[in-house]
């Protein structure tokens, strides 16, 4: 099962959209949700149950919107609709308990101007246990590549077991990236070519440990001296999916989410999927 947030907006139709073709590919059905405060789904009376009676008929509208999307972009699926009472972020996260995966859109209606993401997206990605996967605007004409992060943390692991699935639904090839670079007071520190090979051979031990289950998939390991957010950002353009852990290595205890990944909510250029 997959859970796709709509909220009207053009991102979360994008949202949709990508949700179904997961949907397709995993053969899986798909439950689009809408959200609308508890107490429109309540009986009420007077003014207010007009009032009411008008916000879910809008909700209806949505949802009907949102299905629409989904079989034109995969008319063979399962689609169905539900209206959630309650905070948008709490009650996508309950309902998306068991699911595969929650989709939602990176900036809803009630986005700010100026913002990148929107609170629902954030939340969302902080605060479920499932997968998540935010939708910005997909490429035109991605290529059959899916991009994962890896730093070997445990998070990471998990990135590219992922991954791997994707790329073999996907018939895609799987990228996996690793930064390299130390900061020092003046930047980074130059690349050290011996260095540099250490950890590329390092890499490719690790995508070899993870290829048994998915022989078909051909993965290639990259490994690039820069900023982690920058080297991701490049990797993945034009990319059809963007895969990190929500933590990585060096995160403090506490932290919902860490730097790297928060970065990429804001700065990622394809669907980006956050592994919980």
């Amino acid at each position: 099962m997959i859970i796709a947030g709509a909220d009207g907006s053009r991102t979360g139709l994008e949202a949709v959209g990508w949700a179904a073709t997961e949907a397709a590919l995993r053969q899986a059905p798909l439950i689009v949700a809408h959200t609308v405060p508890k107490w429109v789904c309540e009986e009420t009376a007077g003014y207010y149950a007009e009032v009411g009676r008008w916000m879910r008929e809008g909700a209806e509208s949505v949802l009907v919107s949102a299905r629409d999307r989904a079989l034109r972009e995969r008319p063979g699926i399962t689609v169905e609709t539900k209206l959630l009472p309650g905070d948008p972020r709490a009650a996508l996260i309950k309902a998306a308990q068991g699911a595969e995966l929650l989709v939602v859109g990176s900036r809803g209606i009630g986005g700010v101007r100026g913002l990148l993401i929107g609170s629902v997206a954030y939340g969302v990605a902080a605060h479920a246990r499932t997968n998540v996967v935010l939708v910005h605007e997909r490429p035109s004409a991605p290529r059959a590549e899916v991009v994962v992060g890896v730093d070997g943390s445990t998070g990471s692991m998990r990135a590219l077991d992922f991954g791997f699935t994707e790329a073999e639904l996907r018939g895609a090839r799987l990228r996996a990236v690793q930064s390299w670079a130390w900061p020092h007071p003046g930047g980074f520190e130059p690349a050290d070519r011996d260095g540099e090979q250490r950890h590329l051979r390092a890499l490719q031990d690790l995508l070899a440990g993870h290829r048994g289950p998915h022989p078909g998939v051909d993965a290639v390991a990259e490994v690039v001296h820069g900023h982690p957010v920058e080297v991701l950002r490049e990797a993945a353009a034009g990319a059809e999916l963007l895969v990190v852990g929500s933590r990585g290595h060096g995160q403090l205890a506490g932290m919902l989410m860490g730097s790297i990944s928060q970065a990429m909510l804001h700065h990622a250029p394809c669907p980006l999927a956050v592994i919980h």
